[in-house]
C-alpha cells in the first residue's frame, strides 16, 4: 500500500501476541546447545546458573529489565517467573514498568508494524501526525499513552505531599490494576500480589515522569503540596533486600541503569556494614551467580557491555557461576526462562515477599494500606 493511504486502524490492527513458556519446552534444545558454540553454549550454562539459583532455596533473585521487552512480547514469559517464586525483585527502566506493562494492565496494546523497519512502508513522520509512536518494528497509540500518563498522574495525585520511592508509586499502581483492572495481565499487578518489589531508579524517564510533572505543576498552581521520587530511598530500600538475604543471584536482561544498580547494593551494603565495624571485603556477600544477556559491547568500558567478572574488581559479583551470553533478548530470553520452568527447581521454592520488608508510610494512598487491599477503589 503506498505511504499515506494507510489509515490508523489499519497500521494499529495486529497485536503483538506475548509468548507462553509453559507452553513452550526448551528444555531439549538447551541439552543440545551444550555440547555447541558461540551463544548457544553460552546461553545453556546460562540457564544451568538460573537453575541453580532456584534450587538454592536460601539465595534471591533479583532480575534487572533494560530495553523494550514488553513491548516484544516477554511480559506473560516474565509474569509465569514471578508467579511461580522464580523472581524476588525486579529493577527496570521506567519504559518496560510503565509505558509498557502497566500501560497493558490498563487494557491497551502493542501492534506488528506492516513491512520491516529496513524498507518501512510508512514513514515516520506520517506516523507523528497519525500519532503513533514507533519502537523499531512496534506500534503504539499515541491517544493511549497520554491516557495513560493520565492514570499515573492520578495515582500520584493521590499520595500525600512528600517524597516516596518509586517502589511505592509501583505498588501502588498494582494495586490500582487489581482493583480496576483484575482480568489484565500485567508484570506490576502480578508482582502487586505476589509481594515482589519494583524498583526503577530512572522512574521520570518514562509515563510516570509525565505524571509526576502533571502533578507537580498542577500542585503548584493550586498552592498545594508536591509529591516526588526519591532515589535514595529507591537505593537504601534495595540494599535493605542485601542485608535481609545473605545470598543474592542476577539475572539482568540487558545492561544500563538497572545493572548498575542492582550490582551496587553489595557495596552499599558494605558501607552500612563498615558503620558497625565490619570490614570492608568479605562481611557482605557478592552477588553469588550473576547472568547477564545483552548485544552490548564491553570494548567501549560502558556499563551495558561490562563482563560480569569487571563487576569483580569492584566487589559485586562473584564469579564462580557467572555467564555473559551475548544475543538479543526476545530471541534468548524465551529459551532460557522455559529450560527453568520447564525443569521444575522452582516447586520446593518459596517467595521471599521482599515488599513486606517495607512499611507502608502515612503518605500513601487509602486503598494501598492493607485492610483496604480487597476492596476496589473509589
Amino acid at each position: 500500500m503506498p505511504n499515506g493511504k494507510w489509515t490508523k486502524k489499519e497500521l494499529l490492527s495486529r497485536e503483538v501476541e506475548h509468548i507462553d513458556i509453559t507452553k513452550v519446552d526448551a528444555r531439549g534444545l538447551i541439552k543440545s546447545y551444550r555440547e555447541m558454540a558461540y551463544s548457544s553454549r553460552t546461553l545453556a550454562q546460562a540457564a544451568d546458573i538460573y537453575s541453580m539459583m532456584l534450587k538454592d532455596k536460601d539465595c534471591a533473585v533479583i532480575v534487572t529489565l533494560a530495553g523494550s521487552l514488553i513491548s516484544a512480547g516477554l511480559k506473560k514469559a516474565l509474569i509465569t517467573l514471578v508467579e511461580n517464586n522464580m523472581i524476588d525483585a525486579i529493577v527496570s527502566t521506567g519504559a518496560n514498568i510503565v509505558d509498557q506493562d502497566f500501560f497493558e494492565g490498563l487494557g491497551f496494546k502493542h501492534y506488528i508494524a506492516p513491512g520491516s523497519p529496513e524498507a518501512p512502508p510508512v514513514d515516520d513522520l506520517t506516523l507523528r501526525n497519525l500519532m503513533i509512536d514507533r519502537i523499531y518494528d512496534t506500534y503504539i497509540n499515541e491517544d493511549d499513552l497520554r491516557a495513560c500518563d493520565h492514570v499515573t498522574y492520578e495515582i500520584f495525585n493521590a499520595f500525600e505531599p512528600g517524597a516516596y520511592s518509586s517502589r511505592e508509586f509501583i505498588e501502588a499502581m498494582g494495586a490500582y490494576l487489581a482493583a480496576k483492572h483484575p482480568r489484565n495481565e500485567s508484570i506490576v499487578k502480578t508482582c502487586y500480589q505476589k509481594r515482589v518489589p519494583i524498583f526503577v531508579p530512572a522512574f521520570s524517564d518514562c509515563s510516570a515522569g509525565f505524571g509526576i510533572v502533571l502533578q507537580q505543576t498542577e500542585a503548584i498552581e493550586q498552592g498545594r503540596g508536591q509529591v516526588a521520587i526519591d532515589s535514595g530511598k529507591d537505593f537504601r530500600e534495595l540494599t535493605d533486600i542485601k542485608l535481609a538475604c545473605k545470598d543474592t543471584g542476577l539475572l539482568m536482561l540487558g545492561g544500563g541503569v538497572p545493572k548498575n544498580f542492582a550490582q551496587d547494593i553489595v557495596v552499599a551494603a558494605e558501607l552500612l556494614n563498615e558503620r558497625k565495624g565490619g570490614k570492608a571485603r568479605g562481611d557482605i556477600g557478592m552477588h553469588k551467580y550473576a547472568i547477564q544477556m545483552t548485544v552490548a559491547d564491553s570494548r567501549d568500558g560502558a556499563l551495558s557491555g561490562s563482563t560480569l567478572r569487571e563487576a569483580c574488581s569492584w566487589g559485586k559479583v562473584d564469579v564462580v557461576h557467572e555467564q555473559m551470553v551475548f544475543g538479543e533478548l526476545s530471541a534468548l530470553f524465551p529459551l532460557l526462562a522455559s529450560d527453568a520452568y520447564h525443569r521444575g527447581e522452582w516447586k520446593k521454592r518459596k517467595g521471599f515477599k521482599f515488599a513486606d520488608l517495607f512499611e507502608k508510610g502515612d503518605g500513601v494512598p487509602e486503598f494501598m494500606k492493607p485492610p483496604a487491599r480487597k476492596r476496589a477503589m473509589r
